[in-house]
């Protein structure tokens, strides 16, 4: 007994610090310890201050923001020739597509967030973490500038500054307001964690408030008026979450409730969920009549006050709806120390950082951002058409064979995109195809020779195919993993390019450019059904989408830890209901 307690603290010490395991191999084999010890030691620096093997220093990487782009680059970042040091006012990650969830005790906010020291803890990458917004970038000196969230950094100092060797910008964006009077004042956001505990409190408040004596009809019914700014998926996944806690839950603990309460759905286009499937859609608008949801299509709000909202039609009538609370979700905006750096650069004008093909700022050499933040400003192929048809030319003839334009298009397609879902827009198999609906001549022969002229014809529509990526979790993830598996192969890359060929210039690319892939989303109906929208024009609405939302949602959690408390927050809300205390 006593040999397995000491067996079962050494084992803890070896979980809490890592490092103790080279001790132990030293205590016990002698020379060949030695030996061991000192190899094991050398990924981390003897002392501590990154310094690999071969005693050159460790390339700083300064990673902004803990957000999915952020986090999914620190997790996949496997390469122990860097060192990170991450900075964000907030020292945790937070699966944001459950805060509808969060907002109405569906799920508890601690189970959607999890720290980002435990996501940082790796084996073979040094990172260290910062409670800090950083307010100013600097790339002339390579140096961000950080204030503290806590008010005092080590130095005794609010305010310092950090170097890098890489910047990597993943602050994410703010909730825009259009510069609307009265939004920021008086709505609630649904872009953090504590947007949707205050969002919370105030639903239970309101119905607290309602529920006193001597209160008007007239007054009763503004109080339990919800309005939803906001047509997307996170304003009509949290209508539809706020109707079934209303009506799964509130209504029979606050009867002085029962039929005054309101939920109305504000949005200025034609239909909500203007970016699924059209029967999506549909259905959306027809669930949400039947459970008594108002929704109001081209209406746009033009003022806030403090107990009603203005809203203009298209047809430009102005109407005054009272009501209890607000939640704006219409879109996002650019934060302000990104509009500060972009000016730096040359790109004032613009609404998001932008990137080329592998995510690096455009004038910049070593600074990358993604996920909300930045939009990748895709080269177009009639930019470049003369530089293509020259590098296809590898007889210098003056026109391309067949053959040529078939070797080239590989590395157009790597490098253009556009050219490829052109291609299957127009069901085209091929350059046959291409080049018949340029109505190029003798397209069947072998010994097809293509002048310039031509080549621009056939390639003359392939750019309308550029398509800015949407600003979703699932693109900023998939930034994340693409970024870091760059830098994790940056030197072996460096004398093996991966790459397309350069049409301007000589050699190829480093990397592959990055390319998206959409796996699908969801659509929360409330009831038990959710709407689907999978690669392959697959469309499912029902509960069986439901189910497969929880499947996906559990899958995607970042740890067991967050994974095992989200299905039981579900089976909690199953059993017992919804939580409806104010805290």
């Amino acid at each position: 007994m006593r040999n397995f307690s000491i067996f079962e603290r050494f084992s803890k010490a070896f979980q809490d610090h890592p490092s103790l395991t080279r001790i132990l191999v030293v205590s016990t084999i002698s020379g060949g310890g030695l030996i061991a010890y000192s190899e094991a030691n050398a990924s981390y620096g003897a002392n501590g201050a990154g310094i690999v093997e071969t005693g050159t220093k460790k390339k700083k990487v300064v990673l902004l923001g803990t957000g999915w782009a952020g986090t999914s680059f620190l997790k996949n970042l496997n390469n122990s020739q860097y060192e990170v040091q991450i900075i964000s006012p907030r020292n945790y990650f937070a699966f944001t597509p459950l805060l509808p969830s969060v907002t109405c005790g569906t799920v508890e906010a601690r189970s959607v967030v999890e720290p980002i020291r435990n996501i940082g803890r790796k084996k073979n990458v040094d990172t260290s973490y910062l409670e800090a917004e950083c307010f100013k970038i600097d790339p002339a000196s390579k140096k961000v500038y950080c204030r503290s969230k806590q008010g005092l950094s080590s130095n005794g100092k609010k305010e310092f500054s950090v170097d890098y060797d890489y910047l990597v910008i993943a602050t994410g964006a703010q909730s825009n307001t259009f510069n609307i009077p009265g939004v920021e004042e008086n709505c609630h956001f649904l872009k953090e964690v504590e947007d949707a505990q205050r969002i919370r409190k105030t639903v239970i408040d309101s119905f607290e408030k309602a529920s006193l004596p001597e209160l008007s009809d007239e007054e009763r019914k503004r109080i339990l008026h919800f309005v939803v700014v906001g047509g997307g998926p996170t304003g009509v996944e949290f209508a539809a979450e706020l109707h079934d806690f209303v009506t799964e839950d509130l209504v029979s603990l606050y009867p002085r409730a029962k039929g005054s309460v309101r939920i109305t759905l504000l949005e200025a286009a034609d239909h909500i969920l203007t970016m699924f499937d059209k029967r999506i859609t549909e259905f959306a608008e027809e669930k949400f009549s039947r459970d008594g949801i108002d929704v109001k299509l081209g209406s746009m709000v033009t003022k806030v006050n403090e107990k009603d909202i203005s809203a203009k039609t298209k047809g430009g009538e102005v109407s005054s709806i009272p009501y209890g609370m607000i939640v704006w979700s219409t879109g996002i905006g650019t934060r302000p120390v990104i509009k500060d750096f972009m000016k730096q650069i040359g790109q004032g004008n613009r609404r998001a950082l932008a990137t080329d093909e592998w995510l690096r700022v455009e004038g910049t050499d070593n600074i990358y951002a993604l996920g909300d933040c930045a939009t990748i400003n895709q080269r177009k192929v009639m930019e470049d058409v003369s530089a293509i048809f020259s590098k296809a030319d590898k007889d210098k003839s003056g026109t391309l064979t067949l053959k040529e334009f078939q070797e080239a298009m590989d590395d157009i397609c790597v490098r253009y995109p556009q050219v490829e879902l052109y291609l299957k827009s127009k069901r085209m198999r091929g350059i046959a195809d291409l080049l018949k609906e340029a109505e190029t001549d003798d397209v069947s022969k072998k010994n097809i020779e293509l002048k310039i002229e031509e080549f621009k014809s056939a390639l003359s529509q392939v750019d309308s195919q550029v398509k800015f990526l949407p600003a979703t979790a699932q693109v900023a993830a998939q930034q994340g993993a693409y970024l870091a598996k760059c830098f994790d192969r940056m030197e072996d890359c460096e004398k093996n390019p991966e790459g397309p060929i350069r049409m301007r210039g000589e050699g190829r690319h480093r990397f592959r450019p990055f390319r998206y892939r959409h796996l699908g989303q969801f659509a929360p109906l409330g009831g038990e059904q959710t709407a689907a929208q999978l690669p392959g024009d697959w469309v499912s609405i029902g509960q069986s989408s439901q189910w497969l939302w929880y499947s996906v949602y559990a899958s995607k959690q970042v740890s067991w830890r967050t994974r095992v408390l989200v299905v039981s927050d579900w089976m909690r809300r199953f059993i017992f209901g919804r939580d409806s205390s104010s805290i």
